[in-house]
């Protein structure tokens, strides 16, 4: 213990890498990775201080309210040798050289920028069950802060992917987010987000539905056949009762007939919200022309 005592009680002299320790970084300014991040220090002091250098990871304070400068597109930190000895040590320590002897910071001025998330997801349903309304993301936005340079150029955010398979509840599941590379120099409102999804049990239903045709010239006249078609729809087990045939509208554009076509092609024009999806069984419509 004496001799351990005597060791560390003596004076030494050693090379040391200090890390930097940003501080009054103006709100609107944010420092870029590839600017300086560390401070070679030549000390001399005794050894009970330089156990604790390599105990706990030493650090150099710079105030860029008062030490630092801005020149172009950097921060400039240029000190001497005394001041820094007097301002980040004690009379136990001896600075005899820094290297190197002028650090820079590239900066640039900070983006607020609030972007959509885009779902990426393969959902399969049970048979007989899908999604009600449409996905829901919540939050369905998140906020970017970061440089101009990289946050200017992020349009939107995806979701990691999400895989689910013989869906028949409700879903409701929280999904990371695929961050950019980039995105150490970057802050998000949101790292992840969360999917709902309300899932029902869907039929299919039919209903006759009137068909309408439309920019017949004024010196045309024309019979068709049939004037009814059958369409298909698929809707939730609750909706099913709601769905009218009022809520559908097909007709036939008599600007699309090509050369000496006798038929019209019927187009689904109106359906209700509330059905997922609905399709035309009468693919041609007939017709004559009587005047």
């Amino acid at each position: 213990m004496i001799l351990i005592f005597t060791k560390l009680s003596k004076q030494y002299t050693n090379t040391i890498t200090f890390s930097i320790n940003k501080v009054n970084v103006p709100k609107e300014i944010v420092i870029l990775n590839d600017s300086s991040t560390v401070l070679n220090l030549t000390l001399k002091t005794h050894g009970f201080r330089w156990l604790n250098y390599y105990i706990s990871k030493p650090e150099i304070e710079i105030d860029f309210a008062s030490d630092a400068y801005k020149r172009d597109s950097v921060f400039i930190w240029s000190k001497s040798k005394a001041y820094l000895n007097n301002t980040q040590f004690d009379k136990n320590v001896e600075l005899l050289n820094m290297s190197p002897d002028t650090l820079r910071f590239r900066y640039d001025v900070n983006l607020v920028r609030k972007v959509p998330v885009k779902l990426n997801a393969d959902i399969d349903f049970t048979p007989g069950y899908n999604v009600a309304t449409a996905f829901r993301l919540m939050p369905d936005s998140v906020q970017i802060i970061g440089p101009h340079t990289l946050v200017s150029n992020i349009g939107f955010l995806e979701t990691e992917p999400l895989s689910l398979t013989e869906v028949r509840t409700d879903i409701s599941k929280s999904i990371k987010l695929k961050l950019p590379v980039n995105h150490n120099e970057l802050k998000f409102s949101n790292a992840e987000v969360i999917l709902k999804g309300k899932v029902e049990k869907f039929t299919e239903g039919t209903l006759k539905i009137p068909v309408d045709i439309i920019n017949i010239p004024d010196q045309i006249k024309l019979k068709y056949f049939p004037k009814t078609v059958n369409v298909t729809y698929y809707v939730s087990l609750s909706n099913f009762s709601e769905i009218k045939p009022k809520d559908f509208k097909v007709s036939c554009d008599y600007n699309k007939i090509i050369d000496n076509q006798t038929f019209l092609i019927p187009e689904l024009k109106k359906m209700s919200e509330l059905v997922k999806s609905a399709k035309i069984n009468q693919q041609h419509i007939e017709f004559i022309i009587t005047e």
